[in-house]
This record gives structure tokens, sequence and C-alpha cells, in this order.
């Protein structure tokens, strides 16, 4: 027994040794841990996704001035709005408004600065980069149904607030590619083609940066649209 209790001492010892020495040598620099690998570091949008980019835009949420930094950084077209007053779980608190992403997009929306950035990483790192791979050229305008919407969840009488309540959330209808061509979830989602294959990856990409990304497959309510957003459950379907 003594001898299990020394061998175990002295194992936590040796344990505690490598982290305080693995912690120095990453405050002095002697390790450099790549951005989208240090929880800690704010998000940006050159960064590959990781294993802590979710838990990063949730930090946006607690800290608007930081979430604003980060979304100056992207190239969405926004301007600030004021909050708000809350009338039955509705309204927003620290949203912009859009106008333009690397993307046209038509009308501009109201969508929360989480929600924002969570938009700028998914355009650059998972919409475009499909959309060079199927078409070989780039999405010119994403294609929305709105994003803001004082409701209940699918607009029944009863029961939780939408995401869409707190501008939160973002649907989109489709694209339209640089030489004019219309991805739409309601025609093409089904179709083996490269329209196809570009409307389930966005779809399946979207998972890395939002709580919420919902399509076709979820249920009838989303056969013509991907649902996006920031704030809700994690569901990916």
């Amino acid at each position: 027994m003594a001898k299990a209790l020394s061998f175990l001492l002295g194992l936590a010892l040796l344990l505690g040794m490598l982290v305080a020495a693995g912690a120095y040598a990453l405050r002095e620099g002697h390790v450099v841990v790549p951005a989208h690998w240090r929880p800690w570091a704010a998000v940006t949008l050159t960064e590959p996704p990781g294993p802590f980019t979710r838990f990063k835009l949730a930090r946006l949420e607690r800290d608007p001035a930081l979430c604003r930094s980060v979304l100056a950084t992207t190239p969405l077209v926004w301007r600030p709005l004021p909050d708000t007053p809350r009338r039955g779980d509705c309204g927003w608190r620290n949203a912009v408004q859009i106008s333009a992403t690397e993307s046209m997009v038509k009308p501009p929306f109201p969508l929360s600065c989480r929600a924002a950035v969570a938009l700028a990483l998914w355009e650059h790192h998972v919409l475009q980069p499909a959309a060079q791979r199927h078409f070989g050229m780039p999405v010119r305008r994403i294609e929305h149904l709105g994003s803001y919407a004082c409701r209940n969840v699918y607009g029944r009488d009863t029961g939780p607030r939408s995401q869409h309540a707190s501008a939160d959330a973002l649907d989109i209808a489709g694209f339209v590619l640089q030489d004019g061509r219309r991805l739409r979830v309601l025609r093409h989602w089904d179709e083996a083609g490269p329209a196809g294959r570009l409307l389930r990856e966005v779809h399946q990409g979207a998972c890395r940066y939002f709580d919420g990304a919902l399509g076709p497959e979820y249920n009838q309510a989303h056969r013509d649209h991907l649902h996006l957003d920031r704030g809700g459950p994690h569901v990916c379907r």
C-alpha cells in the first residue's frame, strides 16, 4: 500500500511539473500554438476552423466590444444598431445592419453581432471555397428570406421564441453565382449534380460555426431554405 501511494504521489508530482513547464514555455513564447488551438485567443477570419471555434464564438456574446472588433476585420459591410427595448422576449442587443458580405445581399438585414461573425466565417471558409470547387467561380449574391421576426418557433401561437426574435438567425433561400446561375434550396437540394452537392456541403459546414443549422432534411418547414442561428441548442440537421 505504501509503495502504491508513493508511486501515485510521484506520478502526480511529475505531471504537475510537466504542466508547469508547459505553461511557462507557452507564456515565454518558447512554444507557439496556432490560434485555432488556443481557446483564449479571439476568433479571426483567417484561422481555419478548429476544436475551439464555436467556444470562441460563444465568448462574443459576453463581450460586445470584442465582437465588434472581430467583425471589423471581416469583409462584411455593416453598421451598429441601437439596442431595442425588449417586448415580449423580442428585440435585439449588440446587433448590426448588414448590407453586404463577401457577396451582395438584398435587402440589408439586422443580425446579432455574434451571428454576423459566424456568417462571415462560414462564407469565407465554407461557402466560397465550395463554389470554387463545384463551379470554378465565387458566389456573387446570397438570397435570404429574412432575419429578425418577433415570433415563436414556426410562428405558433404558443411555445418557445424563435432565434429570429432576437436577430440571432438568418434564413438563406439560395445563391447566385458569378455567371448569374441561381442555386435554390427548394429546387436543387436533392439533385445529384454540383448544385445539390454544394447546398448540402455548405449546410454541413455551417454546423462548425452556428448553433443551429437546419435544412430540408430537418422538416417540411425548412424545405426551401437553410436556417442558421446562434444562441440556441446545437442542432445540425
